[in-house]
């Protein structure tokens, strides 16, 4: 039977995000600038020898799901690989689950081989139905690129799509009902976020968000929402609309933080180990694996890291500073 990954606030962590590489073929304006980004060096990300044995040293302390993350994950030429040999991992609970956050513009191209290789589920971000607006957004052309990677996936065996949307002012909460539309139309399960202090310009500002409330307000003069059940530590609330097999959630993460159910570990694309997607300390396990460390020793660090683990990540205290790394180099 495998350990449990317990905090000092009785937190059991089961949940791995693993970036695979900070690189992204979008330049959304809430993410990145739209040049200039200093990427990681080759060199410094974790192999796929290395994530696999981080995997399997994480499996045995109690974690049994992974989600790949970025920048954008499908950019790494061996994402695929990475699957197999995550999905192959034994847990505590039985076969390691994995499933991928992706911008699923080259997703149609590999959902056969992601599905084969034992990928889950897929999280797709799409923020605008708009054409003009995706481009001016994200500073590319490609919606029809993230539509075609949704109809694959629609094709396909992995469930429950979710798509993802960042709610923002005077950029699409003149969209929320379409996109809700859409998604009951697409077989998808639609999750609105609020904007979070992760942008790498630093101009997140809590006066424009738009709040969980505020989107919840404007879908209810549209839709019958009913809660559903209890979240347990999934990040979003979440609604059953009109009654059907639809759901809509919000992910409320900067006015009502579910920090008190977190059960999260996060590694970056250069392996280092972060309890919280707001943390500022990290541990060095790219570093320990290269210096001949024992699965022991990185046993070790991935409990003390967790340890060390804040009780929330305090957005709205008077001393909250936002982490130096963007969300493309943390990993969603």
């Amino acid at each position: 039977m495998s350990e449990r990954l317990v905090d000092r606030f009785g937190r059991v962590h089961r949940d791995l995000r693993i970036s695979l590489t900070d690189k992204c073929n979008l330049r959304c304006t809430y993410c990145m600038p739209a040049e200039g980004v200093p990427w990681i060096a080759k060199q410094n990300l974790l192999t796929t020898d290395e994530i696999e044995r981080v995997g399997r040293v994480l499996a045995g302390l109690g974690i049994n799901e992974v989600r790949l993350t970025g920048g954008e994950p499908l950019l790494r030429p061996d994402a695929v690989s990475v699957v197999r040999r995550l999905a192959a991992l034994r847990t505590g609970e039985g076969r390691m689950r994995v499933s991928m956050t992706t911008n699923a513009l080259g997703l149609a191209a590999v959902t056969d081989n992601l599905v084969e290789a034992g990928l889950e589920r897929v999280n797709i971000s799409i923020d605008t139905l708009n054409p003009e607006r995706f481009h001016a957004l994200t500073r590319r052309d490609r919606l029809d690129d993230v539509l075609e990677g949704i109809r694959a996936v629609q094709r396909s065996d992995l469930r429950p799509l979710k798509l993802n949307t960042v709610a923002m002012r005077g950029v699409n909460d003149d969209e929320f009902v379409d996109l809700v539309r859409f998604a009951r139309e697409h077989d998808a399960q639609l999750r609105f976020i609020e904007q979070m202090p992760l942008d790498a310009g630093h101009t997140w500002s809590r006066v424009e968000m738009v709040d969980g409330q505020e989107i919840l307000d404007r879908l209810s003069e549209e839709f019958t929402l009913e809660p559903v059940g209890e979240r347990g530590s999934d990040p979003a609330e979440v609604f059953r609309v009109d009654g059907g097999s639809t759901t809509v959630g919000v992910i409320a993460s900067v006015t009502a933080p579910f920090c008190g159910s977190c059960d999260r570990v996060r590694i970056t694309a250069d392996g280092q180990l972060r309890n919280c997607l707001f943390a500022h300390d990290e541990s060095d396990l790219l570093g320990l694996l290269r210096s001949g460390g024992s699965d022991a020793d990185l046993a070790a660090m991935v409990r003390r890291s967790i340890g060390e683990k804040r009780a929330a990540h305090g957005i709205d205290g008077p001393d909250f500073l936002q982490p130096d790394r963007p969300m493309s180099a943390i990993g969603g």
